[in-house]
């Protein structure tokens, strides 16, 4: 055999060889990833045929389900959504024109009884279909009604969960949608952008619920305690250029406590730059900013928390005013749900808990084929940490700008934020907290979206009402 026919039979089996990986890669190890792409319609086409398995709120409300259309050859299975837009989208929606969304999408191979369990594996021996499977999830009706009551048309967002254990009780985004008129997009029943999850993807400048970040680092690196007096004049010169309190107000001498209740910007701003770039990144890091929440939801429906240069996330390497990003200021953009996560893992002792919306999965003859239990991703915090920024941000809500969250009997911790934006004409008004403060079981996020109000008086109203649906307590 000459060097040409070598060189040729060489090129030959290379192709083949190639061409057998490629072939192998799309249609057995990319292939969950193909059928659950919200542009291929085959999957969708094909799973209308049979009924998906149901999905339930936390104390058994349907959620979704499917009913029969047609008769004879022509029968299919379409998605109906009996509580309309209360929970769109944390729930989604599956149908032929548009795909998947939500849940309904991450929790797909389930629903369609495409996951490879036994009795999947067994369905084609035995001469039948696989049967889908049930999702109950962690979401709790009242409470998200009540989210939506106090946001009461406005846009923003409210995330609540448990601190323990991470369930997401209340996701809503505000406008919400009737999912069961997306297929037709129905203009008169939809709003502009439907799909876009304020909780999960709506990035927006947290304001001074940044100062709980920028106290934890400070805190648990020994740099500063509670009792640690700074300077809280105003203005004052911070990344070469000056830096006011609200109201310009001056505090001199003032212990970190005190300068959190008062959210003193000229304070924090300098812890910022005394622990410096590195160590706040490290702690930003720990509560899950820079990347997405290990959250059971589709990936494309969330954002990153972080420091944006245009859609680049910045690190602690690059040039940024770190005084200012310890205020919430910067270029600094947070989802709600990452600050509920904050509120959660100061909440649970230091512990940053992974937040899933699924409680268990149930088979059609009632066993729980899978449970969702407690997966905690992190240390963000000593014990003792956490205690001392709890009763810190007690006294935000009993003394501060967080008095609107304060419960008959319970105690609150909470954090408010104001975050000037559209030029200064409007702000973005925030408030993170939890409670009990003694034996925490929510931890809350509400943000509103270019209010004149500020966060203690327009978000906080709303999170003491979710706080009482779920505490109890109205």
């Amino acid at each position: 055999m000459n060097a040409r026919i070598r060189t040729l039979f060489s090129a030959t089996v290379l192709l083949f060889a190639l061409l057998a990986l490629f072939t192998t890669r799309w249609s057995v190890l990319e292939a969950s990833r193909l059928r659950d792409e919200p542009s291929n319609r085959r999957s969708l086409i094909e799973e209308a045929q049979n009924p998906r398995g149901m999905i339930f709120a936390r104390d058994g409300t349907v959620l979704a389900r499917s009913v029969r259309r047609g008769t004879g050859s022509g029968v299919r299975y379409e998605r109906v959504y009996p509580l309309g837009g209360l929970f769109a989208h944390a729930v989604g929606y599956s149908f032929i024109e548009r795909g998947r969304a939500g849940i309904e999408r991450s929790r797909n191979d389930w629903l369609s009884g495409r996951h490879e369990g036994i009795d999947t594996l067994l369905a084609p021996f035995e001469g039948r279909a696989s049967r889908p499977d049930d999702v109950v999830t962690t979401l709790d009706p009242r409470a998200q009604r009540a989210a939506y009551d106090g946001l009461a048309g406005r846009a923003g967002a409210v995330v609540a969960l448990d601190p323990r254990d991470g369930s997401v009780l209340v996701m809503a985004s505000s406008p919400t949608y009737d999912p069961n008129a997306i297929a037709t997009r129905d203009p008169a029943r939809l709003p502009a952008a439907p799909e876009l999850n304020r909780a999960t993807q709506g990035r927006y400048p947290p304001g001074s619920t940044m100062k709980v970040v920028t106290a934890a680092a400070a805190l648990d690196t020994g740099e500063f305690t509670p009792d640690s007096v700074l300077d809280g004049d105003s203005p004052r010169l911070v990344g070469g250029a000056p830096l006011a309190n609200f109201g310009n107000q001056s505090f001199g001498p003032i212990s970190l406590t005190d300068a959190l209740t008062n959210s003193v910007n000229t304070v924090f701003a300098q812890i910022g730059e005394r622990v410096g770039k590195r160590t706040l990144f490290r702690y930003m890091d720990r509560f899950g900013f820079g990347r997405d929440p290990r959250l059971d939801y589709p990936d494309d429906q969330m954002a990153p928390s972080g420091v944006y240069a245009g859609q680049r996330l910045l690190g602690p390497d690059d040039p940024l005013d770190i005084g200012r990003v310890a205020i919430g200021q910067e270029r600094l953009q947070v989802t709600p749900l990452q600050m509920a996560l904050v509120a959660a893992a100061v909440a649970n002792g230091g512990l940053l808990v992974r937040p899933h919306l699924t409680d268990r999965i149930v088979d059609p003859s009632g066993r729980v084929v899978e449970r969702v239990g407690r997966d905690v991703e992190t240390r963000v915090m000593s014990p003792t940490t956490a205690g001392q920024l709890t009763e810190m941000m007690s006294r935000v809500v009993e003394e501060g700008s967080g008095t609107a969250a304060a419960l008959a009997g319970v105690r609150v911790a909470g954090k408010t934020g104001t975050a000037e934006v559209a030029g200064g004409t409007a702000n973005q008004a925030w408030f993170i907290g939890f409670a009990p403060v003694d034996s925490p079981r929510v931890a809350v996020a509400v943000t509103v979206e270019r209010t004149q109000g500020q966060g203690g008086t327009v978000a906080a109203p709303i999170a003491r009402t979710v706080l009482e649906t779920l505490l109890g307590t109205r």
